[in-house]
């Protein structure tokens, strides 16, 4: 069976960036299982893997465009301290979810801490990053109705509701 629209995919694979350094992997661990079109994964690696099937191993580099996007430096800011109302110690490196400029949620991580200001980067850690997946894909099955009703896959390696 192929890799298409409403499949369940489970892939094993090893993400390394330009620099060669692994950033993530299932080695040692379960495949990642995922929807097929669903949006589960980045958009670069899902091309790469439309029409492959069990077995079949695929290396791809994803340009940060097909992948978390690239580095927007108006997505970072300078706040007040008093905008973490609530939290007792603030540390580099710490996210909250605060709105964005469209109102919409989204994940900022303290980058820098000076005195009463604290600087936020609401960019994906690996926005601009160019990345490269080394895949093998494990199974390919038909999705079930609840999977593809609730946009994810369920049960093993997948979401438990």
């Amino acid at each position: 069976m192929q890799i298409a629209a409403n499949k369940a995919v489970s892939i094993d694979y090893t993400l390394t960036n330009a620099d060669g350094e692994v950033l993530d992997s299932s080695n040692g661990g379960a495949p990642l299982v995922y929807l097929h079109g669903a949006g589960n994964i980045i958009p670069g690696l899902e091309k790469a893997l439309e029409g492959k099937q069990a077995g079949d191993a695929v290396n791809v580099t994803v340009e940060p465009a097909e992948a978390y996007g690239e580095f927007n430096a108006e997505l970072i800011a300078v706040l007040g301290r008093n905008m973490f109302e609530g939290v007792d110690e603030l540390e580099v490196g710490m996210q909250f979810h605060a709105s964005g400029p469209d109102g919409s949620m989204q994940i900022v991580t303290i980058k820098a801490l000076e005195g009463d200001e604290v600087t936020v980067d609401g960019n994906h850690p690996l926005a601009g990053e160019q990345l490269t997946f080394d895949v093998k894909v494990v199974e390919v099955r038909e999705a079930t109705d609840d999977e593809m009703a609730h946009g994810h896959i369920h049960g093993e390696g997948g979401v438990e509701h």
